[in-house]
């Protein structure tokens, strides 16, 4: 019997259980490709708008453009992931974003700019959430929360990353930037897929490094007991709420995320002053991933979900007002940790409700719904802008959407 590394039983269970080195590789990947896809995108805008001209409009549908491609793919990545595993597609979208990083530092036109995001949302899709939650979720269900909660911290930590990004920008231009972020990206990403494994039962292990290990991988390998079947989960209530749920969670953070850095520029706070403000979302946000992990182990989940979502809802209000720095603080106290929270209770709610065998269908189609959201967001949001010339009136309005969402959560039951 082989194990990963060469490691045997004994040692995986007795000191470090495989699944946390899966983990581990996860959080890399995440890290990266959220830092500059997601997160720090917004220190390009700017410095595109200089460069070529295009209004914020413009630019914003990119991010659109790349959240619908992710929505309209994101149902197949989650199929492919449940049919042939997470190590071929994780590979495929390694080489799509580093390639893609390089390319964009070629760009010449907003044709090119727009193929070039395509590129890269095929790729982001490819190696991150719907399959890195797939393969986490394959490897823990008692620990689950505690795991994807670790996990999705690599999209917090990223928020180390933004002013390395900014000062990179700043001092090299952006153009040399991405194709360092490129190469880079291709360098590290390779080597992680050494690490990640796509079942523990293929080498003989159990979730959660649970004990009673049967007499080979063909045994442990057998389906696990699924609640609900995948058709009949499509159209339970609580998947319609969830994914409804999701599209307004996407809508709002997609849009704060994107245009962070300008809106606070427009309020007079300097570039490197919002950039360490852009770099405390997601770093704010470990909080909430770890803590609402731990929760949803503890908890009925469904009602921590709730709990973020209300929060989401007064940290909206907070960046409403964001011109007094008090409220910045409120914003970064309650917006992060919450929607970073429920990135992991997403996840978990699906893994306990409805299973492990279809997972992957699952969130990918809970994930294709809330690119809707994604789409329109940024682009709703630079129109307001180009429209009124002020993001206020958009930020309450999301603060009130998202606070209704709070009884549509309490309504998903198993």
């Amino acid at each position: 019997m082989s194990y990963p590394w060469g490691f045997g039983t004994e040692l995986m269970i007795k000191k470090i259980f495989y699944g946390w080195w899966v983990v581990l590789a996860c959080l890399i990947i995440n890290l990266y490709v959220s830092s500059i896809l997601f997160f720090g995108f917004t220190a390009l805008i700017d410095p595109l708008i200089q460069d070529f001209g295009w209004s914020y409009t413009q630019i914003s549908f990119a991010v659109s453009l790349r959240g619908m491609e992710m929505g309209i793919f994101a149902p197949l990545i989650g199929f492919l992931a449940d049919r042939y595993g997470a190590r071929k597609l994780i590979l495929a979208g390694v080489l799509a974003v580093g390639l893609g990083l390089i390319l964009f530092s070629r760009i010449e036109s907003l044709l090119m700019f727009y193929g070039v995001v395509l590129i890269l949302g095929f790729g982001a899709g490819g190696c991150t959430t719907v399959v890195t939650t797939t393969v986490v979720a394959n490897w823990f269900k008692k620990n689950l929360g505690k795991a994807l909660g670790l996990m999705s911290t690599g999209f917090g930590a990223s928020g180390l990353l933004i002013p390395l990004i900014v000062w990179l920008i700043d001092a090299f231009q952006w153009r040399t930037t991405l194709l360092l972020l490129g190469v880079g990206f291709l360098i590290l990403g390779i080597p992680l897929l050494l690490v990640i494994r796509d079942k523990p039962e293929d080498y003989g292990l159990l979730p959660d490094g649970e004990p009673g290990l049967p007499a080979s991988p063909q045994e442990a390998r057998r389906p696990e007991k699924t609640p609900i079947r995948f058709w009949e989960a499509l159209r339970h209530r609580s998947f319609l709420y969830l994914n409804l749920a999701e599209v307004v969670r996407m809508m709002l953070v997609s849009a704060v995320v994107t245009h962070s850095m300008p809106y606070l520029n427009n309020l007079g706070i300097s570039r490197a002053s919002a950039a360490l403000v852009v770099a405390g979302i997601p770093l704010s946000s470990i909080i909430g991933r770890l803590g609402y992990g731990w929760l949803a182990d503890r908890f009925p989940k469904r009602e921590v979900l709730a709990l973020a979502f209300g929060a989401m809802g007064l940290g909206m209000l907070a960046f409403s007002y964001a011109a007094i720095p008090a409220m910045i603080l409120l914003f970064l106290f309650f917006f992060p940790p919450s929607f970073g929270g429920s990135m992991v209770l997403r996840g978990a709610i699906l893994r306990e409700y409805f299973g492990r065998d279809y997972l992957g269908k699952m969130l990918g189609i809970v994930m294709g719904s809330a690119a809707m959201g994604g789409i329109v967001g940024p682009t709703l949001a630079g129109w307001v802008f180009d429209s009124t010339g002020s993001y206020q009136i958009l930020w309450l309005a999301f603060a009130g959407a998202i606070s209704l969402t709070v009884l549509m959560v309490l309504k998903v039951r198993p």
